[in-house]
């Protein structure tokens, strides 16, 4: 359309026809970039997961465990094997729990070729997370990234030792946040990452990287004999687990008996009780005779704080029930409906019998 018409009435016939031409060299000028090509985008994808990789394998370990057997003639077993990756340059080793769950000898073997005797750290079977040592110095660790930032379709990278092949690299994209999936102990563990990069045995305790090369899962688990559906436990729960390891080598965990799910807050509700986080965790489900139960909570709540802490996702929410809330009347705070109440709740510890 030609920019000219609105001035023509008040303006010269000579004015009109300059802006006109004015606007046919500026379309003439314009330069249009040709779209990428897919070798072009296959070679930045192949870039970004090489330059990955080199950053991170040099951190993944092979992990080999003997079972104790006194009917053998040394005393041991050959036990299994599994991954890891160091966390820390001091010789800390992030794994899963049924990877050495148990074991009475455990041996890494380093990308470097070295291999050591570990000692177990501590064992969480409940969020199925171990830490083991290895005693050796300045070695290359990975960093622990934030799994809240995790998108759907993002590139996801595992490296590990499937059926004892080590420094095996497999790539996909993360196929789904927010799956629930249950520890060998019978545990819920919340917020695991699905994705379709491939896993094998042995993949276990490996790492789940983005294209930053920063962790954001630990391989744990896969559904045999589906193909592409792969888990990893997120790695704001491996921090928050990890830490409570190396400091105490276990976790005492405060239990209300909620089975919970993150979901949005609706923005009028967050408007109208000036909310300061747009995500809470829904109450899915109650055990009966639990904290959850006789504090009054109700499926279908939205809890939001806990102890006047914000609660915006099931990570906060299980970082708040630590050891120190264990027996203390507590307020909890929740959604129900368009009404927001406190209630007062007791955590009691939590045992397996849960």
């Amino acid at each position: 359309m030609k920019i000219a018409t609105a001035f023509q009435g008040r303006r010269s016939p000579a004015l009109v026809r300059a802006l006109n031409d004015d606007t046919r060299s500026f379309a003439a000028d314009e330069t249009v970039l040709p779209p990428a090509n897919d070798d072009e985008l296959l070679d930045s994808y192949s870039q970004t997961v090489s330059r990955v990789v080199e950053k991170v394998r040099p951190t993944v370990v092979n992990i080999r465990t003997h079972r104790t057997r006194p009917e053998r003639p040394n005393g041991m077993d050959s036990g299994g094997s599994g991954s890891g990756f160091v966390i820390a340059p001091d010789g800390y080793i992030l794994t899963n729990s049924h990877v050495v769950h148990g074991a009475g000898k455990i041996e890494v073997a380093l990308a470097d070729g070295r291999s050591l005797n570990a000692s177990l750290v501590g064992d969480d079977p409940e969020t199925d997370l171990a830490v083991i040592r290895i005693h050796a110095g300045d070695l290359v660790h990975v960093n622990l990234g934030d799994s809240q930032s995790v998108r759907v379709g993002q590139i996801a990278i595992a490296i590990g030792s499937p059926f004892g092949f080590q420094q095996t690299v497999t790539a996909g994209v993360v196929s789904a946040l927010g799956r629930s999936m249950r520890s060998q102990s019978g545990r819920l563990i919340d917020n695991i990452i699905q994705t379709d990069a491939a896993l094998n045995p042995g993949n276990s305790g490996g790492p789940l990287v983005n294209a930053r090369g920063e962790v954001i899962g630990v391989n744990t688990a896969i559904i045999l004999p589906a193909q592409g559906i792969c888990f990893a436990i997120a790695s704001n729960t491996a921090k928050f687990v990890a830490a409570w390891l190396i400091k105490e080598g276990r976790i005492r965990r405060g239990w209300i008996g909620v089975a919970g799910q993150n979901v949005p807050i609706h923005t009028r509700v967050l408007r109208f009780h000036r909310l300061p986080v747009n995500h809470g965790v829904l109450v899915a489900g109650l055990e009966p005779a639990s904290p959850a139960k006789r504090a009054g909570l109700l499926e279908g709540d939205v809890i939001v704080a806990f102890n006047d802490k914000t609660v915006s996702h099931i990570d906060e929410l299980h970082r708040h029930l630590v050891a120190t809330a264990i027996g203390i009347p507590t307020k909890i705070t929740v959604l129900r409906h368009t009404e927001k109440m406190d209630l007062t709740i007791m955590p009691e510890e939590w045992a397996p019998a849960h």
